[in-house]
Parts: C-alpha cells; structure tokens; sequence
C-alpha cells in the first residue's frame, strides 16, 4: 500500500495544469520549494479514492503520514483534487467540499500571503468546516453554501474538534488548527510554522 501514498517534485505534466492557476505569474515560491502528493481516502461514499495535493517540500512527509493514518482509520474526506480543477478559485473549491492545500493568494480580506501560498497550510473537507470572520460590519462565512455549519453545536459527522481523529493527526506533527482563532476562526484549516 505504501506505493499509493508518495510525494515526489513537482515534474512537468503537473506544473502545466498549475501554471496560471494555482502557480500564478507572479508566484515568489520556486517548484523546488514544492511537492506533488498522491494518497488514498476514504470517501463520503465509503470508497477508496485517489486523492492529490501540492504541499511545500518542508510538510511533505507529514502529509503523506498524516493522510495514511486518516485512510487507514476509515477518515471521511469527500474529495481532494487540485484546486486548479476549480481554476484556483478558492470559494468554488471549497463549495464542492475539495481538500486542497497550494495555491497562491492572499488571506481574503487583506494584502498578505496566505500559508496556502507556501504550501505551508491544508484545508480539510471546507464545506462543513468553514472559515468564519467576525467584523464589524457583520459576519463573513466562507464558503457561503457552508454558512450553516457554521454553528458548530450541530450533530454533523464531518466537523472537525478536539476529539476528532483529523484533528490529533495534524496537531501531533506541529501544525496548528484555526478553529482556535477568536476574530477568524478557520475550521477547515491546519497550518506548519517554521
């Protein structure tokens, strides 16, 4: 089985599908920075589906331990493709429920990069965790089509908490969760530092 979880660099059939999509023309961070890993999960509908991401080389490995250990418990993700299958457009790809990780934007709302854009950062199955922002001229919900899930006392077996298994998977290899964040609380999000 280990043979269906890899990473390896990012060879020239992935970087045409990326070019003008995820990796934009102005993209600052170089294709050796980045990995293509390919994995299995375990879908919404109880198969087993190939699933891939763009990750910086730096989480690469954790990725590919991460999402074996999701798989092999049977972890529910409903679909993981390259965010470039919704044009980059991150709203779009979250809608459709997508697990991604690289693509280089900015954090909305503001001029800087995201840890998407280093492909420092994930996010697992957004639709049901969405990223909520707190303002003062009211409250955004991203995605929109996610908007009641975000009451997160809703009995709903795709949330991510404390005692979920995606949860203790990420945070025990270093990366932190933004559903801790108070003003921007991301449910769907896991992040690396270094």
């Amino acid at each position: 089985m280990n043979n269906c979880f890899y990473s390896e660099k990012i060879k020239d059939d992935i970087k045409k599908r990326i070019m003008g999509k995820s990796y934009k023309e102005d993209c600052t961070v170089p294709f050796e920075e980045l990995r293509y890993v390919r994995v299995l999960y375990y879908g919404f509908d109880k198969k087993t589906h190939i699933g891939e991401l763009i990750v910086n080389k730096a989480i690469a490995s954790d990725i590919v331990a991460i999402f074996t250990e999701l798989y092999e418990n049977k972890y529910p993700i409903e679909q993981m493709v390259l965010v470039d299958e919704y044009e980059a457009d991150d709203n779009a790809s979250m809608a459709a429920n997508n697990t991604s990780s690289f693509n280089y934007r900015v954090v909305p709302g503001s001029n800087h990069l995201s840890k998407h854009a280093l492909g420092l950062a994930i996010d697992i199955n957004p639709l049901y965790n969405p990223y909520i922002q707190y303002t003062e001229e009211g409250t955004i919900i991203l995605p929109e089509e996610g908007s009641k899930y975000a009451d997160r006392t809703l009995d709903c077996p795709y949330y991510i908490n404390e005692d979920d298994l995606c949860y203790k998977a990420f945070t025990k290899r270093g990366f932190t969760w933004g559903g801790f964040w108070e003003t921007e609380p991301d449910f769907q999000h896991f992040q690396k530092s270094f």
